[in-house]
């Protein structure tokens, strides 16, 4: 038997100081406020009582839940949720209903057991630090309406479903975009269930001796789920705001001196179980493995859905300097609020980090608030392209 509560922030220090003495007492933090629970009967919770909420008993084992949008819930309306915090849901699964979920194969939500005495999301004080020059003289190159003019490119496909002929489509005129900046482009076969779907790969070598390398990327395709391959899906923000992205940093780059190697790749089949970004990294060569110092990835970049323009760092123990790395460039060249998860689930960053390999994703915060995506209504008019620029000076100062 497991009984849990949860503790608002202004009551944790207090439940901390008397949880150290029960070893039994488990907790996990979702930024303000702390799930606790202990097996086997709740004396310690009954004490807890005035400085949280009641005790409460679970029928199955609590599990972390991360899902895109409203994924989880808009499949699984009933479930028994502890605690709600959009992206991450904290939930009451019996084993049956774990068996069930383990065969469900969802691309859009993962869960795993609830992670003991750790912090499943928190926000990152900003730090006082000096911005470098150059670095702020490049962000600034950074182009709302260069933006603005390839999601309207993006967008006017009908679908960028990734078993379509609009998807090609859509991935031949990237290709030729990158082309015309100098890219070395190739457009790999992939497969996609029993279809074929494509990737798009762009590379600029530098010019040092002992060459690394940096890859950032996004998947390329969108989907209506309700209306399946035969709807429209304009894709907007999911995830036509990342590809974009991608696009206007290779724009940027394009034309800077690199001791480094750069790697822009724009995947398919990522809507349908991240087949694109796990066949490629299946393939990545152990030369490339050892070199490479960086996935940024983004999906969902542009849309506002809190009060404060806000990013979600996402990734895992492998990628912590990388997450260092973009909370500070946040800090230093923008106003992004900064939130940090290292419970990866979800997007084409997980296949990276399943390898070992450091990539991170970089996400709109409060992405559950946005009902749009993966309907024909994740259009243009949603987009607001403030939000988009400021996580995309954040991820190109890292580059």
């Amino acid at each position: 038997m497991i009984s849990f509560t949860i503790v608002p922030a202004e009551a944790n220090a207090e439940a901390e100081r008397s949880a150290a003495g029960h070893t039994a007492v488990k907790w996990c933090r979702f930024n303000d406020e702390t799930v606790y629970w202990e097996a086997g009967g709740r004396p310690w919770l009954d004490d807890l009582q005035r400085s949280g909420g009641p005790p409460l008993t679970a029928l199955g084992d609590l599990y972390l839940v991360v899902q895109t949008g409203n994924a989880f819930l808009s499949e699984f309306p009933r479930a028994r949720v502890v605690l709600n915090k959009g992206r991450h849901l904290a939930v009451d699964l019996t084993a049956d209903e774990v068996a069930d979920l383990q065969q469900h194969n969802d691309a859009c939500f993962g869960f795993c057991p609830l992670p003991e005495d750790s912090s499943v999301v928190e926000t990152r004080a900003r730090s006082a630090r000096q911005a470098d020059p150059a670095i702020a003289a490049l962000v600034a190159m950074v182009s709302q309406a260069q933006l603005a003019e390839t999601l309207i490119k993006l967008t006017s496909f009908r679908t960028r479903h990734s078993l379509t002929a609009e998807f090609s489509s859509a991935a031949d005129w990237a290709k030729g975009k990158l082309e015309a900046l100098g890219f070395t482009v190739s457009k790999p076969g992939i497969s996609v269930g029993a279809g074929a779907s494509f990737n798009v790969v762009a590379d600029k070598p530098g010019s040092g001796a002992n060459r690394r390398l940096v890859i950032v990327s996004a998947h390329l395709d969108s989907v209506n789920s309700a209306a399946g391959v035969t709807g429209a899906a304009p894709g907007a923000d999911d995830n036509g705001s990342g590809a974009a992205g991608v696009l206007e940093i290779g724009r940027i780059l394009s034309l800077q001196p690199t001791d480094h190697d750069l790697r822009l790749i724009l995947f398919g089949g990522e809507e349908e179980g991240l087949h694109g970004s796990q066949q490629y990294v299946a393939s990545l060569g152990q030369a490339d493995r050892a070199r490479l110092d960086a996935v940024i990835n983004m999906d969902m970049i542009a849309t506002l859905n809190s009060p404060a323009p806000t990013v979600l760092l996402e990734g895992a123990a492998v990628s912590q300097a990388l997450m260092n790395d973009l909370a500070d460039a946040a800090h230093d060249y923008t106003s992004l609020a900064v939130q940090t998860s290292l419970n990866p689930f979800a997007s084409d960053h997980v296949p990276f980090i399943n390898a070992s390999l450091p990539a991170l994703l970089t996400i709109e915060g409060a992405d559950s608030a946005n009902h749009n995506i993966h309907t024909a209504n994740d259009t243009l008019d949603k987009v607001h392209y403030g939000l988009a620029v400021e996580i995309l000076k954040m991820n190109l100062a890292v580059v």
